[in-house]
């Protein structure tokens, strides 16, 4: 039997609150931006759906090596609200991956101590990928080794924009409006704000991901394609992130 992770606690801390930015410190919180797959694809002579397939069987080696690491929470982005824009097959091929991942796979994330949570819309997946994302996050929502969000059908744009429609649906007067109300409307309420944000394959961008609690997040970004990024390059990320001091647009004193 997969042996359990160690348990962490489960608390809500803004990113000034997660980490002091002391260096060799260890972020609480790592989103990862997952993107490389259809051009490692293409560099092995394989379709774009084996690239997709390849990194979805990356998910369980990596949450384990940053949970090994003494990471909390850990958030992947896997499908963008632009992704609906590919060619279809790419989209259907997508969705039947995340839910043969939540097949595959959810049973021995738990046997391990993980949480799940989905970040997203859920309405526009077909009705048997909603039921088995709800199912998984019941199963694991007592577990405490660490805290897997998995970002699909998700943007950060329409994020915000659900957040001000259900504040005024809540009736809410502007001048109550504060930042702390904001988070709390948000897909990640409940969760700290990342304090290391990695994207592989090399880009240089945010891609609407997490845009209003990245405010204040370190970045790093390695040219090795998702399904290549493997414990190593989990070290070298973390190590990276060990150097950087953060001040949060403080001073030094």
């Amino acid at each position: 039997m997969t042996q359990p992770l160690s348990e962490t606690s489960d608390s809500y801390r803004t990113a000034e609150e997660s980490t002091e930015g002391h260096p060799g410190s260890i972020p609480v919180h790592v989103a990862v931006i997952m993107d490389g797959n259809g051009r490692w694809a293409t560099r092995q002579g394989m379709s774009r759906s084996d690239g997709h397939r390849a990194g979805t069987d990356n998910i369980r080696r990596i949450t384990r090596a940053f949970a090994e690491r003494g990471v909390k929470y850990l958030t992947l982005y896997a499908f963008s609200t632009e992704n609906w824009h590919r060619p279809s097959d790419e989209v259907q091929t997508l969705i039947e991956l995340i839910e043969y991942a939540i097949l595959k796979e959810v049973q021995s994330l738990h046997e391990q101590g993980v949480r799940i949570k989905h970040i997203g819309r859920l309405e526009r997946l077909p009705r048997s990928l909603q039921e088995s994302i709800r199912k998984c996050i019941e199963l694991t929502k007592d577990n405490t080794a660490i805290t897997l969000s998995v970002a699909f059908n998700y943007g950060g744009r329409t994020e915000i924009i659900d957040a001000i429609k259900a504040i005024t649906a809540d009736g809410i007067p502007s001048d109550r409006i504060s930042e702390e109300l904001v988070r709390g409307y948000l897909y990640t309420d409940g969760l700290p704000d990342p304090d290391l944000i990695v994207r592989t394959a090399g880009e240089m961008r945010l891609s609407n991901f997490l845009i209003f609690q990245s405010a204040y997040s370190e970045y790093y970004a390695t040219q090795v394609c998702w399904p290549d990024f493997d414990e190593a390059e989990v070290a070298k990320a973390i190590e990276a992130y060990g150097t950087r001091k953060r001040r949060f647009g403080k001073v030094e004193e």
